[in-house]
């Protein structure tokens, strides 16, 4: 094998690595915390109006958050909105029912009420490119916190461009846009001295550079939306996936038990 064919699939691995280490993580800490939400539901049985009703006063509340001054305690208004954030992703019977679109809403507030919120981020990527198939919506709430200029000043916020770029790479296809996220995510790391930062801004600018030399990355978008059609909770999100899968070459098949597997395109292998 050639050292050039070498290195575009070391870079290629370490590029749906990152993925699945997103994806893994997010989905890992989401699925615990929502465990106690979920014994609390096990009780708790609501009709399909019931829940509508329910999520379009939810709404409102949200809409309603975005506005209502918070005296200065934002960071703190943050958090709560978080924490209601966390029982409406962990009531599974709930969003079986219905979908997880509103939780890019909570985001809404959560950004515009404290954008240095980091921690967040991996939830917000996560939620809106796996679980709710709107990674255009999560991109552009990502865009907005990253535009606050104090965000490039903390540790570790060059992974909120990571996610951003693997979001616009793997879901969105726009190879431009994550040059750009890699580029800054580089740029940001590189500020600091720690090994991480360091190791982060390196595998940057590598990605960067396998990029810029314009390869096919629709193998890889495949692969994402096949994650999307796996954890897809609502027909909906997995409408969107299978489209997305279709669009890119790869074909479904249906399995006995009644679910898909993904057949990925010939050049892929």
């Amino acid at each position: 094998m050639s050292p050039q064919k070498a290195s575009r699939r070391h870079l290629l691995k370490s590029l749906w690595l990152s993925l699945l280490i997103l994806t893994g993580i997010g989905g890992v800490a989401l699925l615990q915390v929502s465990q106690l939400q979920n014994l609390k539901n096990q009780a708790k049985v609501s009709s399909p109006e019931q829940l509508a009703r329910s999520l379009e006063a939810e709404k409102l509340r949200l809409d309603l958050l975005e506005k209502i001054p918070a005296f200065g305690f934002d960071n703190l208004l943050a958090d709560w909105v978080f924490l209601n954030f966390i029982q409406y992703f962990g009531d599974f019977s709930a969003r079986k029912q219905t979908n997880y679109q509103l939780g890019l809403d909570y985001f809404d507030v959560i950004v515009d009420r404290d954008p240095r919120f980091r921690q967040i981020y991996l939830f917000l990527s996560v939620t809106g490119s796996i679980y709710a198939a709107m990674p255009e919506r999560s991109i552009a709430l990502m865009e907005k916190g990253l535009a606050t200029k104090s965000l490039k000043i903390l540790p570790r916020t060059h992974y909120i461009w990571r996610y951003k770029a693997i979001d616009e790479l793997l879901f969105l296809g726009d190879n431009a846009a994550a040059i750009q996220s890699f580029k800054k995510a580089a740029e940001w790391a590189s500020m600091f001295a720690d090994e991480d930062s360091q190791r982060t801004a390196e595998s940057s600018r590598e990605t960067v550079k396998f990029l810029e030399s314009k390869p096919d990355t629709q193998c890889t978008q495949v692969r994402g939306w096949t994650m999307a059609l796996q954890s897809a909770p609502d027909d909906r999100t997995r409408d969107i996936a299978i489209s997305n899968i279709q669009q890119r070459g790869g074909k479904l098949i249906q399995t006995p038990e009644g679910g898909f597997s993904v057949k990925l395109p010939e050049k892929c292998f």
